[in-house]
């Protein structure tokens, strides 16, 4: 047994620091919390998702290193579990090497935070395909930078999620309005963005990979492939699984796994094992398989598996990191389809509910955002049925079904 595995397994309750509390942190909570941890759920605003079914709340700037550490300080978790991008890294870095876990690990926080440094990492370091790519800090170098890659191509901040700040540019014409829209999008604004030459694939995937212990020993395994749609870069609709040939899975697999524990070996000086689940985005094109983006924690598009898999998603992240045994087995094809907001609503009400709810293959999550605006994601609603085609149907008639109003 190697020095890192050594704390495993967790004697439980322990207290974790979750950073971020949308509805993928809420419904993380929830897993946490029913293996008996105390979950102190931040955000940076008041009723955040997770902050209703947390033991504690607290509200911070999470981009301000001083707060961060004084919650640290305050709270003394066990562990801490980032579930957004927007985060003082200086702040987590910190905190490991002052001894305290972070799942998966800081600096894998930081490389998946910047574009830029995942992209380098799994181009240059794990050596898997990806799109061509190039970095540009300011109009110049862009406007050279996309004669190289060509058009169609796509413009992203380098820190940046759920489509933020993200153009597809078809001529040296959009340049301009590309690059302030990156720059006005950003999560966190570097004065950097990436463009990335367009890959004419056939579908893409979300690929959840999961980092965990059997035994003495870090494995990996995969759930289903999940294929989605996306607008503007945020998903609109996912299924699982998602057809694909042998061949193609079989180098989806490798790709994951090889930029995944690429980030573990940069990892290694935290001296603990990383451990959780990864939602690695492919593109895929015939059986081509080329990485495209990848989030070290539970992925928006695997809300499907609320609906698909034995242990959801969220169920996978909470075990994985606390050292416990995992299942990755589809029970059934599933679909999920979210609902956004047509428009900005104080306190919304949503109406439709028990309509949506008609078919028992339906279940609903409500996520409890206190305000909508534009495009926000609000609920979501995940069905099952023989197969996907079906469970599709199902999924996007149900969640056309609840309509948000004004208190």
């Amino acid at each position: 047994m190697t020095s890192q595995t050594a704390h495993f397994p967790l004697t439980l309750p322990i207290r974790i620091l979750l950073l971020g509390s949308g509805e993928l942190g809420k419904e993380l909570t929830i897993s946490l919390q029913r293996l008996g941890c105390h979950v102190i759920a931040c955000d940076t605003y008041q009723n955040a998702p997770a902050m209703s079914v947390a033991a504690q709340s607290v509200v911070i700037d999470m981009t301000d290193a001083d707060a961060v550490t004084t919650l640290i300080n305050e709270t003394q978790p066990d562990l801490i579990v980032p579930e957004v991008e927007k985060l003082a890294i200086g702040a987590l870095t910190q905190a490991a090497q002052d001894g305290i876990r972070v799942a998966p690990s800081a600096k894998i926080v930081q490389l998946t935070f910047d574009r830029q440094g995942i992209r380098t990492l799994a181009a240059e370091k794990a050596g898997v395909p990806t799109s061509s790519y190039a970095f540009a800090d300011s109009l110049e170098p862009l406007q050279e930078a996309a004669k190289t890659i060509g058009f169609p191509c796509f413009i992203k901040p380098t820190m940046s999620s759920s489509g933020h700040g993200q153009s597809r540019i078809r001529d040296a014409s959009e340049l301009e309005t590309a690059w302030n829209e990156a720059c006005s999008g950003a999560r966190a604004n570097t004065g950097r963005v990436i463009i990335e030459g367009q890959i004419d694939f056939d579908y893409e995937i979300t690929l959840l990979t999961v980092r965990h212990l059997d035994g003495d020993q870090v494995v990996t395994s995969f759930c289903a492939p999940i294929g989605h749609c996306q607008e503007n870069g945020d998903y609109v609709e996912s299924w699982q699984p998602q057809e694909m040939s042998p061949l193609a899975a079989e180098r989806a697999k490798a790709i994951a796994k090889a930029v995944t524990d690429t980030l573990a070996e940069e990892s290694a000086h935290e001296n603990y094992p990383v451990l959780g689940i990864f939602g690695v985005e492919l593109f895929i094109k015939g059986d081509d398989v080329f990485f495209s983006e990848l989030s070290p924690r539970p992925h928006d598009t695997g809300l499907v598996t609320l609906a698909s898999q034995t242990q959801s998603e969220f169920d996978l992240h909470a075990r994985a990191i606390l050292g416990l045994p995992i299942d990755t087995t589809l029970q059934t094809p599933a679909a999920s389809a979210p609902l956004k907001a047509p428009t900005a609503v104080e306190t919304p009400r949503y109406h439709g509910v028990a309509e949506a709810l008609a078919d028992p293959s339906v279940t609903v999550r409500i996520f409890g955002k206190p305000h909508a605006h534009p495009g926000r994601r609000m609920a979501v609603a995940a069905a099952q049925a023989q197969d996907v085609a079906t469970a599709r149907e199902i999924a996007r008639a149900a969640i056309g079904k609840i309509k948000i109003e004004s208190e």
